[in-house]
């Protein structure tokens, strides 16, 4: 899949199908709206592509709101790429940006930019100078100006809701992962680049492997059964693992931390590129009296998270 910044770049490879949208977790009613656009391209034999915008929307309105992206660029475009997508266009997205009236964005980035052949969008997307381009607006400025557009109507899960990224957000807050998982199609991931620090697991026996949180949105704190996939070359390894998310309140830690500890592994792996899939959460952070305590509820800790990823493992296969 090739990654564009300006819709201009596409160059010769102008008149795709391209679905359009923010598409932050790339859940499954988004997976539907870019399956769409996938078929609508196979079917008229044209580029398949998505538009998207960096950074997201929200954090420009609302800069001093707490972290909430489910994925960040680099994660959602492999996601994107997995689903097949030719083209990956991400316009950097502004306050000047905000205010291209929906006939400037039609005109300056689908037309001129893009010569989209037909565009596919979820039933709320909204573009344009206060959000007055509606998909309603777009159907018809498209027959006028003689592009498709095909809106995919509210998806559910078999459960009821609607696949929603907010939805999705609620859960992780409220460390519902597996239910988060069922909306997404697969189970949430943080990545980053493993740091170094302190060492103390290594002195509890337990040494882990740190990331910082980024703009990642903060889920439950406390301890996870996770997997942790290292990347190797051009693939990844994966392992199981217990993972905390928290303060650290018992050594009277002072920054929010993912630290990961890597089931039957022992390698160096600072620095080196870290995916770690949250499975299930099994309790909250807690403070303890001492380090032998902390000790003896990491061995639990452990012990649980390799029971829940030895049961997942068993449904899946």
């Amino acid at each position: 899949m090739r990654i564009f910044r300006h819709a201009r770049a596409v160059g010769d490879d102008r008149g795709a199908v391209v679905a359009i949208g923010n598409f932050d977790g790339v859940h499954l009613g988004h997976q539907r709206v870019i399956g769409e656009a996938g078929a609508a391209a196979r079917a008229a034999a044209r580029r398949f592509a998505v538009l998207t915008f960096e950074p997201h929307p929200r954090s420009v309105f609302l800069p001093a709101a707490p972290p909430f992206r489910l994925t960040p660029f680099r994660s959602k475009a492999r996601r994107v790429a997995e689903l097949g997508v030719e083209m990956l266009v991400a316009l950097r997205f502004d306050l000047g940006f905000a205010r291209k009236s929906p006939d400037d964005f039609i005109r300056e980035v689908l037309l001129d930019g893009l010569g989209v052949c037909e565009v596919v969008i979820g039933y709320d997307f909204v573009f344009g100078n206060r959000r007055s381009g509606t998909a309603a607006v777009l159907a018809e400025r498209g027959a006028a100006l003689g592009f498709g557009v095909r809106t995919v109507v509210p998806v559910a899960s078999p459960a009821g809701p609607v696949y929603s990224s907010t939805r999705i957000r609620e859960h992780l807050v409220g460390g519902r992962v597996r239910e988060a998982a069922a909306l997404l199609g697969r189970a949430w991931e943080i990545e980053g680049h493993v740091q170094q620090g302190d060492r103390l697991g290594h002195k509890l026996g337990f040494p882990t492997a740190n990331l910082g949180l980024a703009d990642y949105l903060r889920p439950a704190s406390g301890v996870y059964a996770v997997r942790a996939g290292l990347g190797e070359g051009e693939g990844v390894r994966w392992l199981g693992g217990a993972a905390n998310l928290g303060w650290r309140p018992t050594v009277g830690g002072r920054d929010l931390r993912l630290e990961v500890h890597l089931f039957d592994f022992d390698g160096d792996i600072y620095g080196r590129h870290l995916r770690v899939a949250f499975i299930e959460h099994l309790r909250p952070e807690q403070r303890f009296p001492g380090l032998d305590a902390l000790k003896a509820q990491i061995a639990e800790d452990c012990r649980r998270a390799r029971k829940v990823l030895a049961a997942s493992a068993a449904q899946a296969g």
